[in-house]
């Protein structure tokens, strides 16, 4: 059977699968969610995985996410090209990394359904390869100013500013640019302080120590569950630390099968992220995860998940099972958790402070899943209570079609959340209802 001929019966299930349903509300019972998640037993998909997920539609007629109650959106820049990941520097403008999947050649029916399920969300095409500058120098909420800061790089993702040098997570590498306040662009050469695998998880999130003396990077696996061998995989699935005076890096903590987004916990200066976890074992196992790292910690990627339950699609090394450790805090499966920042209180009108995150969306379950921005409260330096639904209305009523995906989050210079969403060409801004 062809390649297309297979993958025509995936549609096929995944339509008879997606009629009309009633979309999984925050705290459901029946989603793998909080500290002490109930994650049902694997039930393998075999060589054809549960496919379903939206075309991509985009914003029109002044249409636009739903805020929870007591707050408002409105966009903060439009006309964007795939827009993923935020950065706010100090003098206030706002630099986005606009970049695509680039897929390589499908290796199995997983890979080919994949790339064409993708394909159709407007999630894989000619990168951009930028990183835009926005400017809002009348301080109304909207960016007047727009500018190409950094061209031609190579899928850029994350990044940070420490001094006057301006880091950037390409997909092969973090790369130095000299930075002067103000500027609009850089066109001076970079300078590179390591190297990446590129392909498959492709984006390398950074962030800066809160001392200034070291970068943490993120760096997804190049596949599921290592299925086209382990030594492939070495260097990935991890968070690097990389030392600015020395150029040093260093394997921080590993297992982590797509780590994205990266966050500082205040009051116990704990390093946070979120992970996409694997596939093709139902549709709410394993949850993807909001957890603290250990440094040296292990997170069971490739051979079990959520501690120490094992993945029997993979061969094992028990030795590694054995010093897994169970992640902090479950977020639902296959959520596509992206998008990860520290709000303090009071950052959005009478709520306490926690981690917003970018939930960018399921496209491998038979219930869609993510698609909206949460927020999960902390107390003491850890979660503490349900998600609760920043924005939302991503998705069509009948989950047919998305206007939006969001990614990256952001504290904006003004002090509201800044989204970027990578269908909608957007970068939403979310503050209090009747704050302007």
């Amino acid at each position: 059977m062809s390649m297309s001929s297979v993958f025509a019966q995936m549609v096929a299930v995944a339509g008879n699968a997606a009629l009309q349903w009633r979309r999984l509300q925050t705290g459901d019972p029946t989603q793998a969610v909080g500290a002490a998640p109930t994650i049902p037993d694997a039930r393998p998909q075999g060589r054809i995985p549960t496919l379903k997920m939206p075309t991509a539609r985009g914003w029109s007629n002044g249409h636009k996410p739903t805020p929870a109650p007591g707050l408002e959106v409105n966009a903060f820049a439009t006309g964007l090209k795939h827009p993923r990941w935020i950065h706010v520097l100090p003098n206030g403008d706002v630099t986005v990394a606009e970049a695509l999947f680039e897929p390589g050649p499908s290796k199995t029916v997983f890979d080919y359904a994949m790339v064409s399920t993708m394909r159709r969300a407007a999630a894989i095409g000619p990168s951009p390869n930028r990183i835009t500058l926005l400017r809002d120098a009348d301080r109304d909420g909207v960016a007047e100013v727009r500018s190409a800061l950094l061209e031609g790089l190579s899928q850029p993702f994350g990044m940070a500013l420490v001094g006057d040098t301006f880091y950037v997570g390409n997909t092969d590498g973090v790369v130095a640019f000299p930075y002067t306040p103000g500027t609009t662009r850089i066109d001076a050469p970079g300078r590179r302080l390591n190297e990446f695998k590129p392909g498959g998880h492709w984006t390398r999130s950074l962030l800066a120590s809160p001392d200034g003396s070291k970068l943490y990077a993120g760096v997804g696996s190049l596949s599921n569950i290592a299925e086209h061998g382990f030594e492939v995989e070495t260097g990935r699935a991890c968070i690097y630390e990389i030392d600015l005076a020395s150029g040093h890096t260093r394997l921080y903590a590993g297992g982590l099968r797509n780590p994205v987004g990266l966050a500082w916990e205040p009051t116990t200066g704990q390093l946070w992220t979120v992970v996409n976890e694997r596939d093709g074992l139902g549709d709410e196992t394993p949850p993807d995860y909001l957890t603290s790292v250990r440094d040296g910690g292990f997170y069971g990627w490739p051979y079990c998940y959520w501690g120490r339950t094992v993945d029997d699609r993979v061969p094992q090394d028990q030795a590694a099972v054995a010093r897994a450790l169970t992640p902090d805090y479950a977020l639902g499966g296959h959520t596509a958790s992206l998008g990860l920042c520290w709000l303090p209180a009071g950052t959005l009108p009478g709520w306490p402070a926690g981690m917003a995150i970018g939930q960018h969306g399921s496209w491998n379950r038979s219930k869609l899943s993510g698609y909206r921005v949460v927020f999960v409260p902390f107390e003491n330096g850890l979660p503490a209570g349900l998600p609760r639904d920043i924005l939302s209305g991503f998705l069509s009523p009948d989950e047919s079609e998305s206007y939006g995906r969001p990614v990256g989050v952001a504290i904006g210079p003004d002090g509201a959340l800044l989204v970027a969403d990578d269908v909608g060409d957007v970068i939403w801004r979310v503050t209090a209802r009747g704050a302007g």
